[in-house]
């Protein structure tokens, strides 16, 4: 009986708040990104205080469509009705995310549990997260490609990829995939692995295509990311009465960007910043006002959507929305 008493009157045992601690990460993360790049965000500011404001509004705007966008991307790469609110909602504080962890990381991670959390199986979840960011990178190619053609020499390569570097390139683009495959051939379990996963992208990516409405949310959202994105560094150059033509802009920003696509670094930052410069100068701008251009443009477009992006993610998590 005493035993029983004890046991009844043992205090429950305290778990370790993960989502607190979840809620309150993305906040000392824009602290610590903050004070990293406070010198650019005090430069940045100073650049649009001087800026023609009917522009920036124009460029805000663009910034604000392209969660829009994304958001319809996310929609078209599945079959199921996603909640249009939390959907875009998710998009917003998957920007602040994909600032804070290296680049892709942020947002895939935000968007994998969000649909996991709508009742998509992982695997599933997964073959949409892949095929979003295959459409994202054939949208911003495919943008790219058709700019060249209707503008060709608005792109000078010389300028952009230092002396002897086409070489090494080519040799790392030619070794990726044969150490992949490699790896696969020795991995037998590894193998039957991506086998499956690919038997259900392949699966999800017939299904989507099989609904006209999601195939052209998903096509349609892909184009109009990089287009948004372009148009906006085209508003802060004309802002700043940067003397390039809107189309030297937009592919300068489409090159640069691609470029940097594969560099480890949250949001690209700093790697893009110097990337534009460089797309901006060859372009024909002078070097002060491109660099000016650039902090503008990335202070409107990520450092003063981060805070607030970084307050919905931790709403999103502790709703448990994701």
């Amino acid at each position: 009986m005493t035993t029983a008493v004890r046991l009844a009157e043992k205090p429950p045992t305290r778990r370790f708040p993960v989502r607190r601690v979840l809620c309150v990460l993305p906040l000392l993360l824009v602290a610590v990104v903050a004070v990293q790049h406070r010198s650019v965000l005090a430069e940045g500011f100073g650049h649009l205080a001087t800026a023609r404001w009917p522009w920036l509004l124009a460029a805000a705007g663009a910034t604000c469509l392209t969660w829009v966008a994304a958001a319809c991307t996310r929609q078209g790469a599945v079959v199921e009705r996603l909640p249009r609110r939390r959907l875009l909602a998710t998009q917003f504080a998957a920007g602040a995310a994909n600032h804070l962890l290296p680049t892709g990381l942020g947002a895939s991670a935000v968007n994998l549990r969000f649909m996991t959390v709508c009742g998509l199986p992982l695997a599933r979840s997964s073959a949409a997260l892949a095929l979003y960011l295959l459409a994202e990178s054939v949208g911003r190619v495919a943008l790219l490609g058709a700019l060249l053609m209707a503008f060709p020499g608005t792109l000078r390569l010389g300028a952009l990829l230092p002396e002897g570097a086409v070489g090494p390139l080519l040799v790392v683009a030619g070794a990726v995939p044969a150490v992949a495959a490699g790896v696969l051939a020795l991995v037998p379990r590894l193998r039957a692995a991506v086998a499956s996963f690919l038997r259900t992208a392949l699966g999800e990516a017939r299904s989507v295509h099989g609904r006209p409405a999601r195939a052209l949310a998903l096509w349609g959202g892909a184009l109009a990311f990089p287009a948004l994105q372009a148009s906006a560094l085209v508003l802060v150059g004309r802002s700043l009465g940067l003397p390039v033509p809107t189309a030297h802009m937009a592919v300068a920003y489409l090159a640069a960007t691609v470029a940097v696509a594969l560099v480890p670094t949250p949001g690209g930052i700093g790697s893009v910043e110097a990337a534009l410069v460089v797309a901006l100068v060859a372009a024909g701008g002078p070097a002060a006002v491109a660099t000016a251009v650039v902090l503008a443009f990335r202070l409107l477009t990520v450092w003063l959507p981060l805070l607030p992006g970084a307050l919905t993610l931790a709403a999103l998590v502790r709703m448990r929305v994701i």
